[in-house]
């Protein structure tokens, strides 16, 4: 893959920062396309001098994707929204965007296109989140028919947004209401998300398909919230939320600037988040999935009274 160049948009984020920093050892050129340059410069060190371009790109203006993808053999598509804000529609994002870089990409005759969706994307799902993620799929293979679709389930790993969301409300609450607690999740490391999407890249018979990716394991969401408190070494009493009431509770909780639930993702909250039975999933790649238990404890001791010095937690 030496000297090839490949486009990354929202290549700064959680997932992002981990797929530069795995990729860049292949030795390819990488350009990240993100709307806030200035604050995604700590992705340039992650590679040989110059061999990582941060660039401006928006996905509501043509003009920014064209020229961020100008060049390119290969282009990964990782933007997405949990929640809508300002001009940060589901649609605009998921979709149109989606839309639009699979349609340039196919102009500029990009050899290779991976689109992150996730597992959950159904146009007939009850929440917006995925209907829009399914019709982003569609979109991006009527666009660009040999595209690649990736679905992984919830993705953990250091700066994820789910464990260290869990751990910092145990790190200062002592009650904790869980919704919808029973449903299942399968949560995938990012290093492996990251290592699938560089084994796509470097095998075209793995392309023009979609992967579903999942972890090792399968935990409740009431599970997962349990082992981010006991990793972070928090005691916490979690209580359910009846299901009449959870959405006036989460109504309330989702008019917060940045809400831990909103009542869309509470509709997701409905159906299992975990691999298909009959799925393409980590294994097809030759990618081993890595146990949750064995990288939680790496970062849960920063909420840790007794930061990393700790004792050490037994079973």
């Amino acid at each position: 893959m030496a000297q090839q160049l490949v486009t990354i948009f929202g290549g700064a984020g959680f997932v992002g920062t981990t797929l530069v920093e795995h990729l860049a050892r292949t030795g390819v050129r990488i350009r990240v396309a993100v709307r806030k340059p200035n604050s995604s410069m700590h992705v340039k060190p992650l590679g040989d001098v110059g061999q990582i371009q941060v660039v401006q790109a928006n996905l509501r203006d043509e003009t920014s994707v064209r020229s961020a993808i100008r060049g390119s053999d290969a282009v990964i598509n990782l933007v997405g929204i949990l929640y809508e804000t300002g001009a940060q529609k589901f649609k605009a994002v998921h979709e149109m965007g989606a839309e639009t870089i699979a349609r340039i990409s196919q102009e500029f005759g990009v050899k290779s296109l991976v689109h992150m969706s996730a597992i959950g994307a159904d146009e007939s799902s009850p929440a917006l989140y995925g209907k829009s993620k399914a019709a982003g799929e569609a979109a991006v293979k009527k666009a660009f028919t040999k595209a690649t679709i990736i679905r992984p389930s919830v993705i953990f790993g250091n700066h994820d947004q789910l464990f260290n969301r869990f751990a910092q409300a145990a790190s200062s609450l002592s009650v904790m209401p869980v919704f919808s607690g029973d449903t299942k999740f399968q949560p995938v490391y990012v290093g492996d998300v990251a290592d699938a999407i560089i084994k796509i890249l470097s095998d075209t018979t793995l392309q023009d398909k979609t992967y579903e990716l999942g972890g090792a394991e399968i935990y409740s969401l009431r599970e997962m919230m349990q082992l981010a408190a006991k990793e972070a070494m928090r005691k916490v009493c979690f209580v359910d939320v009846p299901k009449s009431i959870a959405p006036y509770f989460v109504f309330f909780l989702g008019l917060l600037p940045n809400p831990p639930i909103t009542l869309d993702q509470l509709k997701m909250l409905a159906t299992d988040n975990v691999v298909g039975k009959k799925a393409l999933d980590l294994s097809k790649l030759s990618v081993s999935p890595t146990s949750l238990r064995a990288i939680l404890p790496l970062y849960m001791h920063h909420y840790r009274p007794k930061g990393q010095f700790a004792e050490e937690i037994t079973n």
